[in-house]
């Protein structure tokens, strides 16, 4: 017979599927060796098997396993399918009765065990064990429980049996076998003594919630919140819930974390309406609803994954707990009552929190340790209520009987602490207690007497008013005092004092007395005064600030249009250069102190007509009417940038700055004060654009120069949007072998009608506008585009790499992380290549902050490098908690001076870069000498002229093809 050649194939493709067939069902099956039989002692109550069975966490669908050697030494193999086909975790033990009766045993694994659960994604319980088959005799029998799967072995005279057990789990927190009498005692005694700490607790939170009725005081409510979520804790944590309620196997994990959630909540509310925290500071009513809203968060997290919902609740309970204490030292130590009354129950309850984590750590094991734990909950809950019930049932005097109307009068007048005032007019006498001259530093009696005696204490501006409001009470005889005053110290300071009084009338209509009260209001008084001072002057220099100069401005050209005097006021603008590097170099306190000593500097300079204001940061203005001519004007201007040219000196080092002038002259008219503004600040941008150090005065010429810096916003957002802005790059030079190993990122931008134009110009005003974050997102985008080409196309034996900077508020930006995350997706570079370079100053300005946002930075795989090194302020013990891997030294260091310890600083920065793990880049490098400094002191990387400037994507390209072989695999 002959075959074709499709019948042929046909057969082989059978053949084929019936081989792969037989192989999945193999490799299906686990094999596991033979093991070692634990003898079942038939004296021993309870053996723990925990620790001496094999357990097999890896799922699969059968196991097969060589059991224990029998009596006659032999091992046999069998294999244990799942009973639903479906993949399982298993454990293996063998079991040989070294008696010769037969041994019946319970295997009991619990649901739940507190020790040993762990703090974070604890294990809250599930039934563990679904089936269990033995290598021979009878198959084991499950009893019903509801805290643990319990089945019951039955061991023949002599006999080694060995079970496998398919798990519901791959964790077994424990797996003990027990005399089935044993084990019916001991659950018997534990079951009365649940029953016991559940009624106990139950009546606790039943009599509090009574008293909440009877006593309507929010600190029993809280209370009784916090027994109910201690007695609902407890029910599951007893079993009890699921056999209340009939709930069935499988929920308990959700019911455990959402009791410890309520729980964690509750002591919130206790602790925050038993200790009445809102009314010390508005903060502990902002973080105790924050952190009760978290908390309660948690309940729907925990119908997503119980074991997260449960592991944050206890973090949560141990900070509660620990916070919860501090605050009640705090309150205790300002002489709170509820605070002192609390101290003894919370130290139990921080005693129980230490408990509590030493079980779920497994430091401290043993069986009675969680219902020990549960019987010490309800205690504190009970010395809690006690503490609560103490307090809301005491009360005084005042508290218990009732006061009459003149009383509670007298009452509240003592509680204001105001001062008694009563004019007696038939005796012509003042009597206002020792209060007054104790203020005053008077001695006792100089104001009790006749009303003209306070003539000679009044200010004498006070004085007449003072008589006058007296006199018009007498004749009037009605009406009211309220009058404020000043009466003199004896040290010659006046003080403010507020009367308040009425006239009392007799029976034949004369005015017998006049009383009230007197207020000292000289705080008050006082802080009206600043409020108006700090309203219109700068707080930093006292100089005047931009309203009132406005508002002398205005005056000066009111009084100039009207009197036609000659005087022209005249407005000088002064900006300090290069302050912001200044101030972010040296600190804000010291940049504060230059911006006062400069205040001082030019307030030396000007006329007492003259006025000086600081009107924003860095940035003061001058009203000139002490000067007519021009050119006396401009020699003032002069004047004042030379002021401001001389050093400053602070701590060891000496400051020096530079300002630039923008002078704009009256010149009568319709030109009001909003021109003439306009025209000083036009010439001081044009003074400042032209290099700075210099002053500039208004011309027309200038005012449509203004409008290019927004022409020019404009078209740098018009170049973003379209891309025409030009990305360079740099390359970073390893200087072992000086081959290119990655590139800094570069902004350039060719304007289509002004030509090249330097970043320095251009960067200020995506600073100013805005546009900062989208310029920096653009070259990320760039950059890592042309990373992944190169990295794609270029095989190098490590990967290339490029940096791109960030400016403070690309930092601040809340959407960094997710834009970064969102580049890293797109491009697919190498973890750590794409590097984000951010100055020593701008991470320091908010070192917290900062920490946190590098953090999650790293964490999407992005590269860290510390720009600029050494030409900040930081901190060594912060500097080491950011998790930079780069370090760039400043080109300051590398270039070479006269100084000798120049040398030594770069060499203590490279050792200290490698001491925290960092890889070392130095900037500026612009020789060959300077390279091989760099390389002998241990850095691996530069970059400077020397090894090339800035060039495109095409031409970098062109250079990475030309690397020798050994360092690039085409």
């Amino acid at each position: 017979m002959s075959y074709s050649w499709f019948d042929f194939c046909r057969a082989s493709k059978g053949l084929l599927y019936w081989v792969l067939a037989v192989c999945c069902v193999i490799f299906s099956a686990q094999t596991v060796h033979a093991i070692e039989p634990i003898p079942v002692p038939p004296d021993i109550d309870a053996l723990e098997l925990t620790d001496s069975v094999d357990l097999y966490r890896e799922a699969v669908p059968r196991l097969q396993v060589s059991t224990a050697p029998g009596a006659d030494g032999i091992v046999r193999r069998i294999e244990v399918p799942s009973r639903d086909g479906s993949s399982r975790s298993w454990t293996v033990f063998a079991l040989a009765n070294t008696s010769d009766e037969q041994v019946d045993r319970l295997l009991v694994a619990p649901f739940f065990r507190l020790v040993g659960s762990k703090l974070f994604w604890p294990e809250l319980g599930s039934s563990r064990i679904v089936a269990i088959t033995p290598s021979q005799g009878l198959a084991p029998v499950r009893e019903h429980s509801l805290e643990a799967d319990v089945f019951l072995i039955t061991l023949d005279p002599g006999a080694i049996v060995t079970f496998v057990a398919e798990l519901n789990s791959p964790d077994l927190p424990q797996l003990r076998l027990w005399k089935p009498e044993v084990y019916k005692e001991t659950i018997n005694g534990y079951t009365l003594y649940r029953g016991i700490i559940l009624g106990i607790s139950g009546l606790l939170a039943l009599f509090l919630t009574i008293l909440f009725v009877v006593k309507g005081t929010v600190m029993f409510p809280a209370t009784a919140a916090l027994a109910w979520s201690v007695l609902a804790y407890l029910c599951i944590d007893f079993g009890f819930w699921s056999l209340l309620f009939k709930l069935e196997h499988g929920g308990e994990p959700l019911y455990r974390a959402s009791a410890e959630v309520m729980l964690t909540s509750s002591l919130i509310i206790f602790l925050y309406a038993y200790l009445n925290l809102n009314r010390w500071n508005i903060h502990y009513s902002h973080l105790a609803l924050t952190s009760l809203v978290l908390l309660l968060g948690l309940l729907g997290v925990a119908v997503w994954d119980p074991s997260v919902a449960a592991g944050i609740a206890r973090l949560a309970m141990g900070i509660i707990g620990i916070l919860g204490f501090v605050t009640i030292l705090v309150l205790a130590w300002q002489g709170y009552d509820r605070a002192i009354l609390l101290i003894p129950s919370w130290f139990l309850l921080l005693a129980w929190l230490i408990g509590a984590a030493m079980t779920v750590t497994g430091t401290l094991a043993n069986d009675i340790v969680q219902p020990a734990l549960g019987g010490g909950l309800v205690l504190i809950v009970l010395l809690i209520g006690f503490t609560v019930m103490q307090h809301a049932f005491a009360g005084g005097a005042i508290a218990q009987g009732l006061i009459s109307d003149v009383e509670r009068r007298a009452l509240a007048l003592t509680g204001a602490g105001d001062i008694i005032w009563d004019w007696d007019i038939d005796r012509d006498r003042i009597f206002t207690g020792n209060e007054v001259e104790d203020l005053l530093n008077l001695r006792r009696g100089t104001l009790e007497g006749p009303a003209r005696d306070w003539l000679d204490v009044l200010h004498p501006q006070d004085r007449d008013r003072f008589r006058a409001t007296l006199d018009a009470v007498i004749d009037k005889r009605g009406g009211k005092i309220v009058q404020t005053f000043r009466l003199r110290s004896e040290d010659g300071h006046f003080r403010w004092f507020r009367l308040r009084a009425r006239p009392i009338v007799g029976a034949d209509g004369e005015v017998i007395r006049c009383v009230g009260t007197l207020l000292d209001v000289t705080e008050e008084r006082t802080a009206e005064e600043r409020l108006l001072h700090d309203a219109v002057h700068d707080n930093l220099t006292g100089l005047p600030n931009r309203e009132l100069f406005m508002d002398r401005l205005r005056t000066a050209v009111i009084q100039t249009n009207a009197e036609q005097s000659g005087v022209k006021p005249t407005v000088i603008m002064l900006n300090l250069d290069r302050f912001k590097q200044v101030n972010d170099s040296i600190g804000i306190s010291a940049g504060d102190s230059i911006l006062l000593t400069v205040a001082r500097r030019l307030g030396r300079l000007i006329g007492r007509q003259d006025t000086l204001a600081r009107l924003n940061g860095d940035l003061y203005g001058l009203v000139v009417l002490s000067e007519k001519e021009p050119d006396r004007v401009v020699a003032l201007a002069d004047s004042l940038r030379k002021a401001v040219r001389s050093p400053i000196t602070f701590g060891e080092r000496e400051i020096f700055l530079t300002c630039s002038a923008g002078i704009a002259l009256f010149e009568g008219g319709k030109q009001d004060v909003e021109d003439l503004m306009a025209n000083a600040e036009i010439a001081l941008n044009h003074a400042r654009r032209l290099g700075g150090d210099r002053q500039e005065v208004f011309r027309p010429i200038l005012r449509p120069l203004g409008k290019n810096v927004v022409d020019l916003e404009a078209d740098l957002r018009e170049a973003i949007k379209k891309e025409n802005l030009g990305v360079f790059y740099q390359p970073i030079v390893r200087l072992e072998n000086q081959s290119v190993a990655g590139f800094e990122v570069l902004a350039r931008w060719k304007h289509p009608k002004r030509g090249q134009i330097s970043p320095s110009e251009f960067i200020p005003i995506a600073e100013q506008s805005g546009l900062i974050h989208e310029l920096g997102m653009y070259m990320l985008e760039k950059g890592a585009h042309q990373l992944a080409y190169w990295q794609r196309e270029m095989k190098t034996s490590t990967p290339l790499f490029v940096s791109v900077n960030l400016s403070s508020r690309q930092l601040l930006n809340h959407d960094l992380i997710n834009d970064v995350k969102a580049v890293l997706s797109r491009s697919s570079v190498a973890p750590g290549t794409l590097k984000l370079e951010l100055t020593e100053s701008l991470v320091m300005s908010n070192p917290e902050y900062s920490v946190k946002v590098l953090e999650r930075l790293r964490g999407l795989g992005a590269g860290l490098s510390i720009d600029d090194f050494g030409t900040g302020h930081s901190s060594l013990s912060y500097l080491q908690r950011f998790p930079f891997d780069t370090l760039k030294i400043d080109q300051s260091f590398v270039k070479p001076s006269a100084d000798s310890s120049r040398s030594i600083l770069l060499r203590t920065i490279v050792a200290m870069g490698h001491d925290l793990g960092m890889s070392i880049v130095a900037e500026g490098a612009e020789s060959e000498d300077e390279a091989l400094e760099l390389y002998q002191l241990g850095c691996e990387y530069a970059q400077g002229f020397f090894f090339g400037q800035a060039v495109s994507s095409d031409e970098a390209t062109k250079t990475l093809r030309k690397m020798p072989k050994e360092e690039a695999v085409s």
